[in-house]
């Protein structure tokens, strides 16, 4: 290992110790934050950032910041995501092995092939969406739906970016959205939204009205979709489980609650194939990294995938997050480590690994096929949804 190389790594060392000392602990207990409960950090309404025991601690009787004192409901506080990714990028980078050979035959950083998708357009920004969580495009409608951490939890855009309807009021209510993490449209027109802040999932009308809690069954329901049947599936992380749910939202009651699957490893995204009903789930596995379970319609297991096998079709690691199904079949998945769009090919030829967006991106996590042969990716590094068009 040469002396620039030894120096490098110093320099990096010390700003990972510098991170977490400054950035990645709660400054009232001292703790590291991390993404499990009860050490996820909060922000609070004057921008200072507590964990969540702490909050919780504080709130009694009532929540007072504990730097500026400044009044703040528990209900208005929110997870701070620009923290939580900036930890999963650190660890990422901490965990990585060390190769001076390999490093200085590669060069400095290796990125991924220009590929087929150019920026055409985007919308949204800090101020019109705050840390948006998850994105669905409805094609009948026209329209795609954002939840976000914002005073309205979701946001409605026209396919050219103007927002034209604003719901789910952030408050202490049962039927109001606390922090969402996901949603979805259902074929007759219904938002389903999943909800961490009180583990439930909330189906909405698009004026807003709420037409269906279900709570009591979610450990921490997460990705959410809607199959072919028009019926809704839904993640839950900290069980490792996928439900179908199957309601009859006009009369407002559920009509089928069922488990399909119970050991998968902390799902998160889910996406259905629209045509055939193949089912695509994002698992984050405890050894870092993640994994794509690719199931037919009857829960087969068609195949997997994680992000280190992936990484040895491409010249660089990767780290999936968002998933979908675009045209043919095809799953897309995006990939935060480099700013990316992937296609992981068809149930036939799964996985077929290759490049679609490898520019204008910071932290996609959310994607979805347009029919004018469009992609659309939710960029929550700048809080914006971001259009590209085939080259």
């Amino acid at each position: 290992m040469s002396a620039t190389t030894s120096k490098q790594i110093r320099a990096m060392q010390d700003l990972l110790h510098v991170a977490e000392v400054n950035l990645l602990e709660c400054k009232v207990c001292f703790e590291k934050y991390s993404q499990q409960q009860p050490r996820r950090p909060r922000n609070l309404t004057c921008g200072h950032v507590l964990c969540s025991a702490c909050v919780s601690s504080l709130a009694r009787p009532a929540l007072e910041c504990p730097f500026c004192r400044r009044a703040c409901s528990p209900s208005e506080t929110s997870d701070c995501l620009p923290l939580l990714h900036l930890k999963d990028i650190l660890s990422r980078v901490a965990n990585d092995p060390v190769s001076s050979d390999a490093s200085e035959a590669e060069g400095p950083v290796t990125r991924l092939s220009p590929a087929g998708f150019i920026l055409n357009f985007s919308f949204g920004g800090w101020g019109l969406l705050v840390s948006p969580t998850g994105m669905t495009v409805c094609q009948k409608l026209g329209c795609i739906a954002v939840v976000q951490d914002g005073k309205k939890r979701i946001k409605l855009f026209s396919m050219t970016g103007a927002c034209i309807q604003q719901l789910g009021e952030k408050r202490d209510s049962s039927n109001s959205v606390r922090y969402p993490l996901d949603v979805a449209i259902t074929s007759d027109g219904y938002l389903v939204v999943t909800d961490a802040g009180d583990r439930s999932v909330k189906v909405f009308d698009f004026k807003g009205r709420c037409k269906l809690v279900v709570r009591g069954t979610f450990c921490l329901p997460w990705g959410v979709d809607v199959n072919p049947q028009n019926e809704i599936l839904v993640t839950d992380t900290e069980a490792g489980a996928l439900w179908l749910l199957q309601a009859d939202l006009r009369k407002e009651q559920v009509k089928k609650s069922q488990r399909l699957h119970s050991s998968l490893c902390q799902p998160r995204g889910v996406a259905v194939c629209p045509a055939t009903g193949t089912l695509a789930v994002i698992e984050h596995l405890n050894t870092q990294g993640t994994r794509v379970k690719l199931f037919s319609s009857d829960m087969t297991l068609i195949g997997q995938v994680d992000s280190s096998a992936c990484s040895l079709l491409l010249p660089s690691e990767i780290h999936m997050t968002g998933v979908a199904f675009g045209r043919g079949g095809n799953i897309l998945v995006t990939d935060v480590q480099n700013g990316a769009v992937l296609s992981l090919g068809t149930a036939r030829d799964f996985p077929s690994v290759r490049s679609l967006v490898t520019r204008g991106l910071c932290y996609p996590t959310a994607v979805n096929w347009l029919e004018n042969e469009s992609l659309v990716v939710l960029d929550s590094g700048d809080h914006s949804v971001k259009i590209f068009a085939g080259c």
